[in-house]
């Protein structure tokens, strides 16, 4: 496919989302979450990805009012977190990261994590949230395929999207064939592996493309179909992040990249993150 910065992937219903996206996960520090939003917009991401348990969802909406790019051009991503989880909760705890955002209507609302029994229910209320027109897409975060079986059994709507930790060390082949096969678009949270990239293969990839080895890690997320959400607070490297569209990995690049994997996490594996 050919990709620009402002290429979107349309989502199972119809919702339009960012190949590329801004993380803002620990950007906590006292006007960095304006900084860095100011420094994606004016590079060209539009896509910024929150939660409530980053603790800045207050700053991340007051960087989506001052960043000088109408709200209705920005696509925002936030999350239910684990003790939220239940129906009732869940609802309180959207209306409460709504409110700390200041945004009517998110884009996307995610359940973080599968956890240990509640996302079935949790799920009823992203579905009412949905139907109310409160959220224009619901999905989730770190399931398994399992999981999702699970709650393809128990819904009436299906996830549109699973973000995931995904990445060269962690390929989720099966994961990744399960959601195209099912119309759910996978998500790659922590794709720079939380900056281990000191590997052979990418420097030599990186070398040839005159790229860096983080720039051909998120090539080779989007040429998957992986929607990607790198997070710096640096000017410079968010705009380095997005200069992914003038070059495309071959064949052989991306076949050397793929058998890179070790089933290695750098976060916990979802099915031991019960709480």
């Amino acid at each position: 496919m050919t990709l620009s910065i402002g290429t979107k992937t349309k989502l199972r219903n119809g919702v339009e989302m960012p190949w590329l996206g801004l993380g803002v996960w620990k950007v906590t520090a006292e006007g960095e979450a304006e900084r860095a939003i100011h420094a994606a917009v004016k590079a060209g991401y539009r896509s910024i990805d929150t939660a409530k348990v980053y603790r800045n969802e207050a700053d991340v909406g007051q960087a989506i009012r001052t960043c000088g790019v109408p709200r209705e051009e920005l696509f925002v991503t936030t999350k239910i977190w684990n003790e939220d989880q239940g129906y009732d909760r869940t609802l309180a705890a959207f209306e409460e990261s709504r409110e700390r955002l200041g945004i009517d209507v998110i884009d996307l609302l995610l359940i973080h994590w599968p956890g240990k029994d509640k996302y079935v229910e949790t799920w009823r209320a992203f579905e009412k949230l949905y139907a109310d027109g409160r959220v224009r897409a619901i999905g989730v975060s770190n399931f398994h395929v399992h999981h999702l079986r699970k709650l393809a059994e128990a819904s009436e709507i299906a996830p549109m999207v699973n973000q995931v930790e995904f990445h060269p060390l962690l390929t989720q082949k099966e994961l990744l064939a399960y959601c195209k096969e099912n119309g759910i678009q996978l998500e790659a949270w922590s794709p720079l592996m939380q900056g281990n990239l000191d590997i052979p293969t990418l420097k030599e990839i990186a070398a040839k493309h005159g790229k860096s080895p983080a720039q051909v890690v998120l090539r080779w997320d989007l040429q998957h179909g992986v929607v990607t959400i790198p997070k710096s607070v640096t000017p410079t490297r968010i705009a380095e992040n997005a200069d992914l569209f003038d070059f495309e990995l071959s064949e052989e690049d991306m076949a050397r990249i793929d058998a890179l994997n070790e089933n290695r996490r750098f976060g916990p594996n979802p099915d031991e993150f019960l709480f």
